[in-house]
């Protein structure tokens, strides 16, 4: 039996708001900070990825 990999979202903005998108079945909202190094971070929650797009990024970061 093979794992799914996590969901990837690619984003334009540097902070991130996760949810789980599951509505009851999801979890907290968390407010997440994409590192410039990396240009990607992982929800601790549900483990999904939001991705910049660094040629459309806007806002602090």
């Amino acid at each position: 039996m093979s794992i799914d990999a996590p969901e990837t979202q690619i984003v334009t903005t540097w902070k991130v708001a996760c949810d789980g998108g599951e509505g009851a079945l999801g979890h907290p909202r968390v407010w997440l900070t994409i590192p410039d190094d990396l240009g990607y971070v992982e929800c601790g929650y549900c483990d999904k990825r939001y991705v910049i797009d660094r040629a459309h990024a806007h806002g602090d970061h």
